[in-house]
């Protein structure tokens, strides 16, 4: 199921951008550039859950939920929420420095550097806020520490192997080379709190947490409070 989802996610991806005739994102009217911001990687949650479903045994979406190890505790979502505020001490200081030695402009993510110098209408801002902010984490972690960790677990895998390759995975399949081991050392608080707590909300919290700041400063960048 993680391969159908990020199949998905290339494929949904491909057709956006040849649908509105364009291979480069920069040239990409607003509207159409956040639909290839949200589209594909929901739809490739969204294949990933109901493919787990149906090869659980049925179209059941809480037998995928068990599968994904979704439980709705408030532990699990507070040791998610404490990694994750805990987790900027390292990845601030790591992102920091890491702009440091490649430059600014290198250091950027594919997402910011597609928002460079656009200013959007307000609810178009605040649409790319919560897409960064809330939806991109939690479909990713649907694909990785869900649906990718529980495929691992199934092969026998050890838990702290599950842990390294699935954070190993996650840094590569964002295709941003150059950023690849900061997002391996970013991917690292996450991973932890799904693999304490072994439930997949913990690592959507944390991973939220995570970009919540960049979300701010798109949405102060794309609504020109910040140059």
């Amino acid at each position: 199921m993680f391969l159908a989802g990020q199949m998905t996610m290339l494929l949904v991806s491909v057709l956006v951008l040849l649908a509105y005739g364009s291979g480069d994102v920069g040239l990409l009217e607003d509207g159409r550039l956040l639909a290839l911001l949200v589209v594909p990687t929901s739809l490739a949650a969204v294949v990933a859950v109901v493919g787990t479903a149906w090869f659980g045994g049925g179209p059941r979406l809480g037998r995928a939920a068990r599968e994904l190890a979704v439980r709705w505790n408030v532990k699990g979502i507070a040791i998610g929420l404490a990694l994750g505020l805990g987790g900027l001490a390292l990845t601030l200081p790591a992102a920091a420095v890491w702009a440091a030695w490649v430059g600014e402009d290198q250091a950027s993510s594919a997402v910011g550097d597609a928002f460079a110098g656009r200013q959007l209408a307000p609810a178009a801002a605040v649409v790319v806020f919560l897409a960064v902010w809330l939806i991109a984490p939690l479909a990713e972690e649907v694909l990785f520490r869900g649906v990718l960790w529980r495929a691992f677990e199934h092969l026998g895998w050890n838990r702290w192997v599950v842990f390294a390759a699935t954070s190993l995975v996650f840094s590569i399949a964002h295709l941003e080379l150059l950023r690849t081991p900061l997002l391996l050392v970013l991917s690292i608080p996450i991973g932890l709190a799904r693999l304490f707590t072994g439930n997949l909300l913990a690592s959507v919290v944390a991973h939220q947490v995570n970009n919540f700041l960049p979300a701010v400063a798109l949405l102060l960048a794309t609504t020109g409070a910040l140059p």
